[in-house]
């Protein structure tokens, strides 16, 4: 399976009149203008509703629309090769309708009608990434295969936004996933009476077009240009510029092409000898390379081929797992290193490396424990995380930083107990010494250290939970799945006792957000909710959590049905303040419903989390008691106030 199907899906948004050439897929000897006007009528509607929904801004769809094929009659004689013109055509009217699109999403369109703009404000709920895939897929009739390369993402990881994005989609627009693509096809309806120009103005543009770029062309010969220079059309998508980077393949662009004039050396990885406590028997080396062959996906969640794309170099080092003791699970390490332009943009790809691991949306990994190392080079961390997928796997993921050289050392155990730490810090240790002497390498390694510290940043929704905080729920083999952020008007972590509001004036800013198992089919009740607000003071935060403590202890005097349970209080602590109760509310004689809340403060930050139980989902005291923490780690991830 390469891309998400669902029920009820076409590869296309419109049929096509009989006999009509086959959407996107025109024959390759389209050179006259017959065909190009069939191709434009083929076309047309399909690309504006693209744009469209990409934008929800009409006007700047029919520019784009009106601009992409002006450029494809310019440049026909190329494009009337291509076995998809159609895929040519896309991403300049996609950029375009960016460009020209200003405005907030969907403001500028006000006669919509409710159903219409209830679907671009679902989609304005995405993230850009997530929105393109779908609209690619639902609208574009492309398989993840096809798209990930106009996304910019691995195959893996556009499949993995594709099924968040159709996920968050039916959570925000109120339908069944079933639904998400004949309701994204309906935002054609109000498309039908638009009128586009007809092909014959299109190609009279495209001719002036093609002759202004001529004339100024031979302008140019004949002023006598000193030097010699390449001229690139930037209406033509996928052209690259012809002069690479060092140490980059002037085709690809790849780090460690052959004949860079920086690189790495091979022997400053680690062997064998570096990584015998690491396994229950001694790993041997079993390939290096570039990381230009296969996926270039080396550890989880890992969003792309490389954390620097404008790196210099890069190496990745895989060692075997050998035939294991018997009761010893099976292991695996893979070291890899990418070398920077300068510590700058060494620092961008540390951090983006370590936002991998706080990006597995889709995924059932979970963030188990997240350390700093100290006296690990420049920069260090250590995480651990369980992917809880059948055979469940627990990796040990450290990073570092030397100069302008970052290292990743990866160990994958196929079993769910927690690894053996300090020999995988002593040898993360040793791979900084080994390339700190290196060309671009700086600060050595000393005696590294684990200290506790805050989790990866995540790529939206900072200073909140993540989907890869959250535990697994028994006898549910599904991710978790998060909705986007939204202004806490109304607070869903709140329970009866409390009602919380982070709408206050004292409150300077405020987010809420819902994590759910959409494809599970649990009640409507269940759900994990987190609600954060930043405080005008310090003062007025620990106001705030007080009056929660308040109304919390008193909560049995006014409401008899309720039972509550203090299992967490904890005032003061290395990270901050954490109040946890169990509620439960007896519905009937036989019946009672409980309820998980917590606060956190870290400072003039607050944190509520709530969670919802049904009898097939429920999560253990334990279980979200280290959620709670883990939610005031995430504080940290806030700006300063």
């Amino acid at each position: 399976m390469t891309g998400l199907i669902l029920p009820g899906d076409a590869n296309r948004w419109a049929e096509d009149a009989p006999g009509s050439p086959e959407p996107g897929k025109l024959v390759r000897a389209m050179r006259d203008p017959g065909q190009f006007d069939a191709f434009y009528a083929t076309a047309r509607q399909r690309l504006l509703l693209q744009a469209f929904a990409l934008t929800g801004d009409l006007a700047a769809a029919k520019r784009a629309v009106r601009d992409g094929f002006v450029a494809a009659w310019h440049h026909w004689h190329k494009v009337s090769r291509q076995d998809d013109p159609e895929a040519w055509v896309r991403p300049l009217t996609w950029q375009h309708a960016q460009r020209r699109h200003t405005a907030h999403f969907w403001h500028r369109e006000g006669s919509l009608a409710p159903e219409h703009r209830a679907t671009l404000d679902a989609l304005d709920e995405l993230t850009a990434i997530q929105r393109r895939a779908l609209l690619l897929h639902l609208l574009g009739g492309l398989e993840s295969d096809d798209f990930c390369h106009e996304i910019g993402l691995t195959q893996a990881s556009a499949q993995r936004q594709l099924r968040l994005a159709a996920a968050q989609f039916a959570i925000h627009r109120d339908i069944e996933p079933a639904e998400v693509a004949t309701t994204l096809r309906a935002l054609g309806d109000p498309l039908e009476a638009i009128r586009l120009p007809r092909a014959s103005i299109i190609r009279r543009s495209g001719t002036a077009r093609r002759r202004a770029h001529t004339s100024i062309a031979v302008a140019v010969l004949t002023a006598g240009v000193a030097g010699i220079g390449f001229a690139v059309s930037h209406d033509t998508p996928g052209i690259a510029s012809i002069a690479g980077l060092r140490g980059a393949d002037a085709d690809t662009g790849r780090p460690g092409a052959p004949g860079a004039t920086v690189h790495l050396d091979p022997a400053d990885l680690l062997g064998g000898s570096d990584v015998t406590r690491l396994a229950a028997k001694p790993l041997s080396e079993a390939s290096t390379g570039n990381n230009t062959d296969g996926t270039g996906l080396n550890v989880p969640c890992q969003a792309q081929r490389f954390a620097d794309p404008k790196a210099l170099a890069a190496l990745v080092r895989h060692f075997a797992s050998p035939v294991t003791a018997q009761g010893s699970p099976p292991t695996g390490l893979v070291q890899v290193v990418e070398r920077s332009t300068d510590a700058k943009a060494a620092t961008s790809a540390y951090d983006a490396t370590l936002g991998w691991f706080s990006d597995c949306a889709g995924t059932r990994v979970q963030l188990l424990a997240a350390y700093q190392l100290e006296g690990a080079g420049d920069a260090g961390a250590l995480l651990v995380l369980r992917n809880q997928a059948a055979p469940v796997t627990t990796w040990t993921i450290g990073v570092a930083r030397t100069g302008s050289i970052v290292t990743t050392l990866a160990r994958d155990i196929a079993d769910a107990h927690g690894p053996d730490l300090p020999p995988f810090v002593a040898a993360v240790g040793t791979a900084v010494d080994r390339l700190c002497a290196a060309d671009g390498g700086a600060t050595c390694a000393t005696t590294p250290r684990k200290a506790l510290g805050a989790p990866p940043p995540g790529p939206s929704a900072q200073g909140m939970l993540q989907a890869v905080d959250l535990p697994p729920i028994a006898g549910i083999a599904l991710p978790w799945v998060g909705t986007a952020p939204t202004k806490a008007t109304t607070n869903p972590a709140a329970t009866t006792c409390d009602h919380a509001d982070f709408s206050g004036p004292d409150v300077t800013s405020s987010l809420t957000r819902t994590f759910l198992v959409p494809q599970a089919k649990l009640p409507a009740q269940f759900g994990l909710s987190e609600t954060l607000g930043r405080f005008r003071s310090e003062a007025k935060a620990d106001a705030f959590v007080s009056g929660v403590e308040k109304k919390m202890a008193s909560c049995e005097d006014h409401n008899l049905t309720a039972t509550v349970d203090e299992f967490k209080h904890q005032p003061k602590g290395p990270l901050g303040e954490i109040h946890a109760w169990r509620l439960t509310i007896d519905v009937s004689d036989s019946r009672s419903i409980d309820f998980w809340v917590a606060v956190v403060r870290r400072g003039p930050d607050v944190a509520q989390v709530g969670f919802v139980p049904v009898d097939k989902a429920k999560l253990d005291q334990s279980d979200f008691q280290a959620l709670v923490e883990r939610a005031l780690a995430r504080l940290e991830n806030l700006p300063p106030a």
